[in-house]
């Protein structure tokens, strides 16, 4: 099965050069520890910054910035800072080739929950609901599991919606899958040492398999 870096680092490999791309919080920014040598992309926080680096050394810190998850992080040359209604200006006008996000739930017709589990505070849906809404491709890198077992992909979503049908792409420890038109989940890659069998008893909603599916390279 894949850690959260073997998530991260299997996304990074859809980046496409010249993209501009929004890493949502969680294993996500992660992905900007992984970009591919050779291609140039600009990864853009909502709290305001377009130019994000990797995560700093120890001796890199610097606590004035941050991205949108509060994380210490690095600008590359060439970043620039903004506010953040000029930053959902960007994210509303379409600017945004890729968001990555992550997810409690997705559905088997591409929609996601992600920003809140009933009975529990949470301080508001955050940006969210503009990237699903704005973004031209949608990955969710999640766990494919709940802690207490359950699938999170599912048939339909049960917890509140943040976006419908906006799901393209989703990886998870056990493979990658694309939403597709009609719906349902098609079962791209397995993570290396995971079977078939063992994703279709994790996966609750309509999981296609066409042909022999690949194990993933690291």
């Amino acid at each position: 099965m894949l850690d959260k870096n073997g998530i991260a680092r299997r996304i990074a490999k859809e980046l496409k050069d010249g993209y501009y791309v929004n890493l949502g919080i969680g294993i996500p920014t992660l992905v900007a520890n992984y970009i591919p040598s050779g291609i140039n992309v600009v990864l853009q926080s909502e709290n305001g910054l377009l130019g994000i680096g990797p995560f700093p050394n120890d001796s890199e810190v610097d606590p004035d910035l941050i991205n949108a998850g509060k994380q210490t992080i690095t600008m590359i040359p060439g970043s620039s800072l903004f506010s953040s209604a000029d930053s959902f200006a960007m994210i509303r006008g379409g600017h945004v080739d890729l968001t990555v996000l992550g997810a409690m739930e997705v559905s088997e017709n591409g929609d996601i929950s992600n920003w809140k589990v009933p009975g529990k505070m949470v301080k508001g849906m955050g940006g969210a609901m503009d990237l699903v809404a704005s973004a031209k491709n949608i990955i969710v890198a999640m766990q494919h599991k709940s802690k207490d077992g359950k699938s999170k992909l599912l048939k339909n979503c049960s917890l509140p919606i943040t976006g419908l049908r906006c799901v393209k792409k989703i990886v998870t420890e056990l493979g990658v899958f694309e939403v597709l038109p009609e719906g349902g989940f098609m079962l791209l890659e397995r993570a290396k040492g995971v079977g078939i069998e063992e994703i279709q008893n994790s996966t609750e909603g309509k999981l296609k398999i066409s042909g022999s599916v690949f194990e993933m390279e690291e």
